[in-house]
């Protein structure tokens, strides 16, 4: 495994597979704009490469694929009144739908931690493997932010009100859970994962998933279906809750309580995200949606305030502002998906 991380990314081409490596473990492989820069480009360079007929991409070390984007460089940014945070997403967001439409197979190894854009680079792909190591989330909620990279859009396909669960909670989910989720397709198990990525420079991707893809161990969200779809139709947080809680299953009073940990802000902004996702569709016009409700959410006092309690001071104490549910109004969700002229992402127009 890389100890080195002067190189951030690592590229190589081994036979007929493309390698992508991201190589910052003790960061968790947390993703910086020169990352998904180089990222890509690889993935341009490679799209019209002949010799790459597949990409593989695979987190250095062994405790996960990627935690998401820098979040203590975004907290600087965000406290300096900058803009560096609002850049990177713009190209954050563009590489995953480079991903989603990738011409070539995109194969990502989801082992480990696999969160926010960790997600992006992954579950956007063609062959997502997950193992018994695996956590996959889209965590936001937790430091007062909203869902984004695709995510709002990922979890908007999921069966029922599965997807709904996971963005209002941040949950984390293992590898059963992730492919009824559908952010994976196939489980392999860890110790196989170096002969499956070194075969792949010779075997084409469905022979190989047939020689290493098992059976994944038992999941936990199957046997809550009942109140997680009863409970997360509800059209309000506040009436999801109130489901919650009247339900009776301990796993859903737990759920309850998570989500009442969560800022209010992010709360509302997240159902009403995950509303609107599932009525346009498509990813791109998704993603210029996440674009829209991120760069609100930068300059809002519950990003700063979370990612303070959560990752710089960890004192898990976050002080919300509003820091009630019923203090968030129609309004103040409605700004953070107000149009941005001639700051859009604009990805649905290219599309």
């Amino acid at each position: 495994m890389a100890l080195d991380e002067s190189e951030p990314v690592l590229l190589r081409t081994e036979g007929r597979a493309g390698y992508i490596t991201l190589n910052r473990p003790r960061a968790l492989n947390a993703l910086t704009h020169p990352m998904v820069r180089t990222v890509d480009a690889a993935l341009a360079a490679w799209e019209q490469d002949p010799a790459v007929e597949v990409v593989v991409i695979a987190g250095a070390g062994e405790r996960g694929l990627c935690a998401g984007g820098d979040i203590r460089a975004i907290h600087a940014d965000a406290l300096a009144g900058g803009s560096a945070s609002v850049a990177f997403w713009r190209d954050e967001y563009r590489l995953n739908a480079r991903i989603a439409r990738y011409s070539k197979p995109y194969v990502a190894v989801m082992d480990g931690i696999v969160m926010g854009g960790g997600v992006g680079v992954s579950a956007h792909g063609d062959v997502r493997i997950v193992t018994e190591r695996s956590a996959v989330a889209m965590p936001e909620t937790g430091i007062g932010f909203v869902p984004d990279v695709g995510g709002t859009h990922l979890l908007a396909q999921a069966p029922g009100e599965l997807g709904t669960h996971l963005a209002l909670t941040g949950s984390a989910v293992g590898a059963a859970d992730a492919l009824l989720c559908g952010l994976a397709d196939h489980f392999v198990p860890s110790r196989r994962l170096a002969e499956l990525t070194a075969s792949l420079a010779v075997l084409d991707v469905s022979e190989t998933v047939r020689r290493y893809a098992a059976a994944a161990p038992e999941g936990e969200l199957a046997p809550h279906r009942e109140w997680i779809d009863h409970s997360y139709a509800a059209d309000t947080v506040e009436e999801i809750l109130a489901r919650l809680l009247d339900c009776g299953d301990p796993a859903a009073k737990e759920a309850a309580e998570t989500i009442l940990t969560r800022s209010p802000t992010s709360l509302k902004v997240t159902l009403a995200a995950m509303r609107r996702a599932r009525a346009l569709g498509e990813l791109e016009p998704v993603l210029d949606q996440e674009f829209r409700v991120s760069s609100a959410a930068f300059s809002s006092p519950d990003l700063i305030e979370g990612v303070r309690a959560q990752v710089i001071d960890k004192d898990r104490r976050p002080r919300w502002s509003p820091a009630e549910l019923s203090e968030v109004t129609e309004a103040d969700v409605a700004r953070f998906f107000a149009p941005l002229g001639e700051r859009e992402l604009g990805l649905g127009l290219a599309g």
